[in-house]
């Protein structure tokens, strides 16, 4: 399978899902300014909005949206059990798929991170952002993971909290939280992608720069 990438966007959920499964993927890196990949071949002719994540499977299909791809995953990797199999227990896992994806990921840490947003909208997404970030403080307290066990949604939740380090969002103001991203930091798949993406961040500004 081949996963289309940006270094630190919200297509590193991905990547740890493929290392906790101990699987093998080829990772395309794709300038999120430009949408030119690596070799220079135009991004959108595989996602014509151009986001990340993007999967191409092993049969040549396409495949777009975090909450899909994860799942796929998930599903083409039993063995590592990165989402339930029981019905109640799967729509949970869908369940906060979406709420990570729609309350955190665009509704609060989208505005924050874009450059071009009003200050007056970086506001409303912190005091509109506070309740929900409760609501998962509150779910989390006494739990390790969003599920009995790790799953692709913990993936998704530690990559857009992450995002915290370079936006206003204090997660010390929700301790459960606060721990459940340093638990997660360590784990062995968290870290190997964590370390990863951030030196090809690293080089990713390097260029940027260089080009301006």
């Amino acid at each position: 399978m081949q996963l289309y990438y940006s270094p630190l966007a919200c297509s590193m959920a991905a990547r740890i899902a493929f290392y906790e499964a101990g699987a093998d993927a080829t990772f395309i890196e794709v300038d999120p300014k430009t949408k030119l990949t690596r070799d220079g071949k135009d991004f959108r002719e595989i996602h014509p909005l151009g986001l990340v994540p993007t999967l191409r499977t092993d049969d040549g299909d396409i495949l777009t949206e975090n909450a899909a791809i994860l799942q796929y995953v998930a599903d083409f990797y039993p063995k590592a059990k990165l989402a339930p199999t029981d019905r109640m227990e799967r729509a949970r896992l869908h369940e906060w798929l979406c709420f990570i994806g729609t309350e955190l990921h665009k509704a609060l840490f989208t505005p924050l991170l874009d450059p071009k947003a009003p200050e007056g909208a970086k506001a409303y997404a912190l005091e509109k952002g506070a309740s929900r970030l409760s609501h998962l403080d509150k779910h989390l307290t006494g739990r390790e993971f969003l599920l009995d066990r790790f799953s692709v949604a913990d993936a998704y939740l530690f990559t857009v909290l992450n995002w915290s380090v370079v936006t206003p969002v204090d997660l010390k103001k929700w301790p459960a939280i606060s721990a459940y991203v340093t638990r997660l930091r360590d784990r062995p798949s968290v870290a190997k992608a964590s370390s990863e993406e951030r030196v090809l961040y690293t080089e990713e500004q390097a260029r940027h720069k260089a080009s301006t």
